[in-house]
């Protein structure tokens, strides 16, 4: 696996990294106090910490929906939140015109999965210079994502990176393929599982996507065992509080010890991939 740099650290495979923080900005309070829980528990497991959280969420399944604060205000607290922790910050973008702006205060610029095809959002990205993760779509197979990496690298940024968040499967379903790990692994950089998003049912509620977050810490441990470098949790005090993705999160108390398991298997599979 390629090393990358994504702030002031650097992912090289020896230890696991978790992306982690709440769906979306909230509030600034609710926020870091995740935030600070979520580094407190990486420090103790000598994990690498990268925060996340959107300062808005532009595919809502209804027009009344929560997006969060917005462009200029979440960014500025994003910036915050960043001196606060001292730790790398991630969120979406959706549009290149929000490109310039995240990119002064964003470590990882996240092409969401709807978008991961949009050449020009996916290469403006690149250009700004900062590390990209692309999150695989719902529609796409992982040998695919050979395509995606070809137009990153083309811009001459290798700082790249790509998430599984599974296949739709039927209507208002997902389904994560553990292969989809080696196959995109083969490619040199770090694959990420995003432990959270995978078990939605997207747009399962009517106007909201639904979820089963009791499949988390199963479907986390398979990947972990297939080779996963990273992961990616969208976590909250109380989940059913929160304002986006609130039936897919998982609870802050129980970070602790899933986290402890994620490590406990990539210690042993890590040499034998």
């Amino acid at each position: 696996m390629k090393a990358i740099q994504v702030g002031n650290i650097k992912l090289d495979g020896k230890k696991l990294f978790l992306i982690a923080g709440p769906c979306v900005i909230e509030s600034y309070e609710r926020t870091l106090m995740i935030g600070k829980e979520i580094k407190r528990i990486c420090e103790k497991l000598d994990v690498t910490y990268i925060f996340k959280a959107s300062y808005d969420k532009a595919n809502r399944s209804s027009y009344d929906s929560f997006r969060g604060p917005g462009l200029e205000k979440g960014l500025k607290i994003l910036a915050d939140i960043k001196k606060e922790l001292n730790v790398p910050i991630l969120s979406d973008v959706h549009e290149t015109s929000q490109l310039e702006a995240a990119a002064k205060v964003l470590d990882i610029l996240q092409i969401p999965a709807f978008l991961c095809r949009q050449t020009d959002l996916i290469c403006g990205a690149a250009k700004t210079g900062k590390a990209v993760n692309v999150k695989k779509g719902q529609f796409m197979a992982p040998e695919d994502m050979k395509n995606v990496i070809g137009k990153l690298e083309k811009t001459g940024n290798y700082n790249i990176s790509l998430t599984e968040r599974g296949v739709s499967f039927g209507y208002h379903n997902l389904v994560v393929d553990m292969k989809a790990f080696p196959i995109m692994r083969k490619y040199g950089y770090p694959v990420i599982f995003d432990a959270t998003h995978s078990v939605q049912l997207p747009g399962g509620n009517g106007t909201s996507t639904g979820g089963q977050r009791e499949f988390i810490p199963c479907l986390a441990r398979s990947a972990a065992a297939a080779g996963a470098d990273g992961f990616f949790m969208e976590v909250h005090d109380n989940p059913p509080e929160g304002l986006s993705d609130s039936t897919n999160m998982l609870y802050l108390s129980d970070l602790e010890k899933l986290l402890t398991d994620l490590v406990e298997i990539h210690e042993l599979v890590k040499n034998k991939i």
